[in-house]
């Protein structure tokens, strides 16, 4: 308890405090809501319903994992997206006093995993070729590898251009854009604070 008083009271401001106070493992308080652009291009934004849990490593490496819902609830899972990578530190970022901009380098991992039948057979009838079937509970990489309904190509290294965060104990990224433009370019980087990762202690 005594920790955990003493990190929520801390608020760092430095990039250095900022790096180290970043190092631990974060997740979702609850599950989130996202808009979301359609893949297929028809541009309908699509709510998105997901938990977030974030691991940062020293030497600027991250493991992210993203587990998506077909309910406001969490009751439902659909898939589950595994990131590793690099982590790019930025300069500070005008939203507030200790924010700064920060890219994730998804270099090391990609992983998709259906978590329920319907998923998986989702992600298969838009298989590229060469690649075989997902399974239902088993993680698949896809890093490099083209992937239509991800906007992949072959080769490609997946960036996303964010922000971050603390304020009272909890972290803070980048709140998605309403129209549900993703952050893969440095000009979509986003410009408010999304809903907080709570500290796993």
């Amino acid at each position: 308890m005594r920790n955990k008083a003493i990190h929520i009271l801390e608020t760092p401001k430095t990039l250095e405090d900022v790096k180290a106070y970043t190092l631990g493992e974060w997740q979702s308080i609850s599950v989130e809501l996202r808009p979301t652009e359609d893949r297929t291009g028809s541009g309908v934004i699509e709510p998105t319903f997901l938990r977030r849990y974030f691991k940062y490593l020293a030497n600027d490496k991250f493991v992210g994992t993203i587990t998506l819902y077909g309910d406001n609830y969490g009751q439902v899972p659909l898939m589950e997206f595994e990131f590793k990578g690099d982590l790019k530190w930025g300069e500070p970022h005008p939203i507030a006093d200790g924010a700064w901009k920060i890219d994730y380098i998804l270099n090391e991992g990609f992983g998709v995993t259906p978590l329920n039948p319907q998923a998986a057979q989702m992600l298969n009838q838009a298989l590229p070729a060469g690649m075989t079937p997902f399974e239902n509970g088993v993680k698949k990489d896809i890093l490099g590898k083209s992937f239509p309904m991800f906007k992949t190509v072959e080769g490609q290294i997946v960036s996303d251009y964010d922000l971050i965060y603390f304020k009272n104990g909890m972290l803070f990224m980048g709140a998605k854009h309403v129209d549900g433009t993703p952050f893969d370019k440095i000009e979509n980087r986003p410009h408010q604070l999304q809903i907080p990762l709570e500290k796993v202690i």
